[in-house]
C-alpha cells in the first residue's frame, strides 16, 4: 500500500471495528473474533491450562477484558506487553429502568459512566448495547445485546425555557441526561427490547450491563480526507493499533502479550481492569507451564517492556492555549509520547529512549504530550498496571480531538503508524 491508500484501508478496518464494538462487552468479542480467525486458541481461567512453545491463546474476564499471548520456541528474552482499554465514556442503564412521565413518556433511568463531555449527548440517535446474564444449566452465560436500530434520544431544552444555556450550564445527571424511551404505549416492553436483540426469552434475564451508544457512524473528512471521526476512539483506536501491531510482529524473541482491559474510565479498580490480578494470573500460569520459579518471573519482567497506548489531546484549533507552550501534539504527525512529572503517566527517560528507537526504527513519526503546568490531566491503564506487574512502562497514544465526547476525532495516518510500531515492538 502506498500513500492515501495504505491509510485509507487502514482506517476503513478501524471503523468496521468500532462499528462491532458499540459496548466493552462487544469491543472484548471483536477482538476474539480477529485472534481466532488467526490461529489463537481460546482459553478459560476455569479450567487448567495445556500450552505449548509456539502457541498462540487469549483468555477473557468479565466478558469486557482479554489477554492474548504468545510463547516462543527458544527461551524468552522478556516480556513484552501492550495494553489499552475496551470502555469509553457513557451512561449504564439502572435498575428498574423504566420512568413514566405524566402519563405520555417513557424515560429510562440512566447514570453516567466516567467522565463524559455532557453537551454532545443531546438531540442525536441513541441505543442501548452492552450483556445480558441468562442462567444455562449450572452456568450464568453472557448473551450480547446490540438494539441494532434508532432506539432512544436525550431531548435539549429549547432555548426559550433555558434563556443562559449558551452562558453556561451544569447538567444535572437525574434530571438534564435521561433518555427518552417511548410514549405511554412503551411502558413495561424495555426488557421485551432488549431480550429481542440478544435472542433470549424476557423472563430468563437475571442480570444486565446495558450502556448507551451514539448512533452516528464513522466517518472520514476533511478538505483532504485526512481526518476519522466516531464513537470510542478513545480508546479502542489503539486497541486496534496495538492488535494489530501484535499479530503481524513475528513474536520469536519475547513472550508476547497484548491486553485489553475494562473499567479505565472508572479507574480501573475492578476485577477486569488495570489495577485487578489479570495480568498477574495470566503470567503466573505461563511461568508454571515453562517451569519458572518466581526468580524467574523477576528475571523476565526486569528484562521486559510495556506500552501503555490510551489516546491523548491534540492542540484543538480553537484552543490553542490550553496546550503546553512547546509540547503540541497535532492530527496525522505520529505518536505521541506522555509525560508527568507526578506520574500519571509513567513514562520515564528510559521507557521514552527504548519507545522513540522503535519509532526511529521503523520510521515512523513521534510526539510528545505534558499537561500546561497550571493544569491537571487524566491518568491511564500504565501506573495503575504496574502496581501488580512493575516494568519499565512507557504511555503512549494517538493524538485526537474532543476526548470523551460521543463523536471523537483522529488523523487517519497515525492509526497506521502506531501499527508499524508496534509490529517492530513484538518482533
Amino acid at each position: 500500500m502506498e500513500g492515501y491508500t495504505m491509510y485509507k484501508q487502514i482506517t476503513e478496518e478501524l471503523l468496521a471495528f468500532l462499528k462491532n464494538s458499540p459496548s466493552c462487552f462487544h469491543a472484548q468479542a471483536s477482538a476474539a473474533e480477529i485472534l481466532r480467525a488467526h490461529g489463537f486458541t481460546e482459553l478459560t481461567e476455569e479450567a487448567k491450562w495445556k500450552l505449548e512453545k509456539g502457541g498462540s491463546y487469549f483468555v477473557t474476564r468479565n466478558a469486557s477484558s482479554l489477554i492474548a499471548f504468545t510463547i516462543p520456541e527458544e527461551e524468552s528474552e522478556g516480556y513484552r506487553i501492550s495494553a489499552s482499554h475496551s470502555d469509553s465514556p457513557t451512561f449504564k442503564i439502572k435498575e428498574n429502568p423504566e420512568i413514566p412521565v405524566e402519563n405520555h413518556y417513557i424515560k429510562l433511568n440512566a447514570e453516567r459512566y466516567g467522565g463524559m463531555l455532557c453537551a454532545p449527548w443531546f438531540d442525536r440517535p441513541l441505543s442501548i448495547a452492552g450483556r445480558v446474564v441468562v442462567k444455562e444449566g449450572t452456568q450464568y452465560v453472557t448473551k450480547l445485546v446490540n438494539v441494532d436500530r434508532d432506539l432512544v434520544l436525550i431531548p435539549n431544552l429549547a432555548i426559550h425555557m433555558n434563556r443562559e444555556v449558551n452562558d453556561g450550564y451544569k447538567y444535572n445527571a437525574q434530571k438534564d441526561m435521561l433518555p427518552l424511551y417511548g410514549d405511554i404505549t412503551a411502558k413495561d416492553t424495555f426488557f421485551q427490547t432488549i431480550a429481542e436483540a440478544a435472542g433470549v426469552p424476557e423472563d430468563s434475564i437475571l442480570g444486565h450491563d446495558l450502556f448507551l451508544y451514539n448512533r452516528q457512524p464513522g466517518t472520514v473528512w476533511g478538505a483532504s480526507d485526512e481526518f476519522v471521526s466516531s464513537g470510542r476512539l478513545d480508546d479502542l483506536q489503539c486497541a486496534f493499533s496495538t492488535l494489530q501491531g501484535f499479530l503481524r510482529g513475528d513474536k520469536n524473541k519475547h513472550i508476547s502479550l497484548y491486553c485489553l482491559l475494562d473499567n479505565e474510565e472508572v479507574g480501573s479498580s475492578t476485577r477486569q481492569g488495570a489495577a485487578s490480578t489479570f495480568l498477574y494470573d495470566t503470567l503466573m500460569r505461563i511461568n508454571a507451564f515453562l517451569g519458572y520459579d518466581y526468580e524467574d518471573y523477576l528475571v523476565q519482567l526486569a528484562k521486559g517492556f510495556m506500552v501503555s497506548a490510551d489516546n491523548a489531546h491534540a492542540i484543538h484549533p480553537n484552543h490553542t492555549d490550553m496546550a503546553d507552550p512547546v509540547n503540541r501534539p497535532y492530527l496525522n504527525e505520529g505518536i505521541v509520547i506522555k509525560y508527568n512529572a507526578n506520574q500519571k503517566y509513567c513514562t520515564d527517560g528510559i521507557s521514552s529512549s527504548m519507545f522513540k528507537d522503535l519509532c526511529q526504527k521503523t520510521a515512523v513519526p513521534y510526539q510528545i504530550f505534558t499537561n500546561r503546568s497550571d493544569m491537571l490531566g487524566g491518568s491511564t491503564l500504565g501506573n495503575i498496571s504496574n502496581t501488580k506487574v512493575s516494568l519499565r512502562t512507557v504511555d503512549i497514544g494517538l493524538p485526537q480531538l474532543s476526548m470523551h465526547s460521543p463523536y471523537e476525532t483522529a488523523g487517519v495516518k497515525d492509526t497506521w503508524y502506531l501499527i508499524q510500531v508496534m509490529k517492530e515492538f513484538f518482533a
